[in-house]
Parts: structure tokens; C-alpha cells; sequence
């Protein structure tokens, strides 16, 4: 499928890695709906991306908030080709320890943003996806969704991050199977250490070290370097059905 052209529906959208993936879409000649919660933001970056990008503040666990953000997005650039799922929370926090046990709201709170408001949005854009004209190859759409390293090798503490994440690297095989038959496939991407808003309090000193826990680059991945990912399996049609780790060859320790 053409990048150019073609419209792409970014949730977390408006910092990190979402709004890399929204720049780098715009530089390629597409459209995108930016969908986020922090409304200053994303309508920030909407203007500045111009005619071409257009912000819905949007809950991913609404049902109602993502089909209203959906058919925004169709009546203003008459279809959506591509889903990025970006939006999710991190939270750190011990099965058991000092304070007690693992608060069951915060589980609860990390699988429904990460696993369930991630599938919430694959069901509904699959819906609209089904009704787009095919083009090469009979395609109608995308979905890239974004696991993570933790998904595989979670640490202490990440317990409810890491389901979270293992929940999306597990369903992207069914989830493929299933919406095969309408031309729309079904990737993830699992990141490693990547700049992101989640690493903005911690000092450079702390960045550079969780950087150096990397076989190569020695580095955090940056955000464009995701973006790229997104583009590339956007424009290759045999990329289905699987989780591609961007991680620069870590494998995360137990702590």
C-alpha cells in the first residue's frame, strides 16, 4: 500500500511515539487523524502538520469515542487505510512487597488502556476498513499495533505491563487469520528502550545508562526510527501476522 494518499488513524498520537509516526506519514504525502487524550497537544500538533492532520480527543476505551473519532476521520479524508495503535500507560509496581500486594485497580487500569482499548480500536477501524475499494493485491487496510520487549522478557515490576503488552504480541496471529478474508492486515511492532515521554523525568545520566543496556546502537531508540518501521510495513504487503521486535538486540534482566 501507498503511503501517499492514503490516510492513517494514530492513537497516542500527539507525543512520543504516535506523533513521530504522524510526522513521518505527512512528510510521505498521507493523512492522519490524530486520536489522544491531551487535547492541548494534539491540537497543537494538528496545526502544525496543517490541512493533511486533523485531532480527535479521544478515550481508546470508549466504545462511542473511538467510532465518533473513526467516522470523523472518513468524513473528512473519505476513508482510513492505516491504524497505528500507539496510546498506552506504564506502571511499576511489585506482586507483593513492603506496601502490601500489587493494587488490583492499577492492573486493571494498565490492561484496559494497553489490551483492551488497543483491541477496542482494532474491532471498530476493522468495521470501517471493510468497506474501503481494495487496491493491489485485494488490500483494504493495515493495523500496526505496539507491543513491547517487556511482552517477552518482563522485569520485576512489570507484571501488569508486560500481560498487557503479551496480550497484543498474542492476538496479532488470530486477529490476522480472521481479517484476511477482507484484504486487512494485522502487524506489531515491540519496541525496546525508546525516547519516550515515560523517560522525560528520569536525568540524562539515568537515559544514557538504560541506553548502554543495549548491545547496539548503545543508545535509546529514537522515535523516527519507529516511524520508518510503520512506513516500511505499510508498504509491504507480505509483512502480516507478525511481531517485529525494534530493540536493537537487548534482552531485557530480570531487574
Amino acid at each position: 500500500m501507498n503511503v501517499s494518499g492514503m490516510t492513517a488513524f494514530i492513537t497516542g498520537g500527539a507525543s512520543g511515539l504516535g506523533e513521530a509516526v504522524a510526522r513521518k506519514i505527512i512528510r510521505q504525502g498521507g493523512c492522519v487523524v490524530i486520536v489522544d487524550q491531551n487535547e492541548e497537544k494534539g491540537k497543537a500538533l494538528a496545526r502544525e502538520l496543517g490541512s493533511r492532520s486533523l485531532f480527535v480527543q479521544t478515550d481508546v476505551t470508549s466504545e462511542t469515542e473511538v467510532q465518533q473519532a473513526l467516522e470523523n476521520g472518513v468524513d473528512v479524508f473519505g476513508a482510513i487505510q492505516t491504524v497505528v495503535n500507539c496510546a498506552g500507560i506504564v506502571t511499576a509496581e511489585k506482586v507483593t512487597g513492603r506496601e502490601g500486594p500489587h493494587s488490583l485497580d492499577s492492573f486493571q487500569r494498565v490492561i484496559q488502556v494497553n489490551l483492551i482499548g488497543t483491541f477496542n480500536v482494532i474491532r471498530l477501524s476493522a468495521e470501517v476498513m471493510q468497506k474501503n475499494e481494495a487496491v493491489e493485491d485485494g488490500e483494504r487496510g493495515v493495523i500496526i499495533n505496539t507491543s513491547s520487549v517487556a511482552a517477552f522478557e518482563g522485569q520485576i515490576g512489570q507484571a501488569a505491563y508486560s500481560a498487557s503488552k503479551g496480550g497484543v504480541a498474542g492476538m496479532t496471529l488470530p486477529v490476522s487469520r480472521e481479517l484476511a478474508r477482507w484484504g486487512i492486515r494485522v502487524m506489531a511492532i515491540a519496541p525496546g528502550l525508546f525516547e519516550t515521554p515515560m523517560f522525560d523525568r528520569l536525568p540524562e545520566q539515568a537515559r544514557e545508562a538504560l541506553g548502554q543496556m543495549t548491545p547496539f546502537p548503545k543508545r535509546l531508540g529514537k522515535p523516527y526510527e519507529f516511524a520508518n518501521l510503520v512506513v516500511s510495513i505499510i508498504e509491504n504487503s507480505m509483512l502480516n501476522g507478525e511481531v517485529i521486535r525494534l530493540d536493537g538486540a537487548i534482552r531485557m534482566q530480570p531487574k
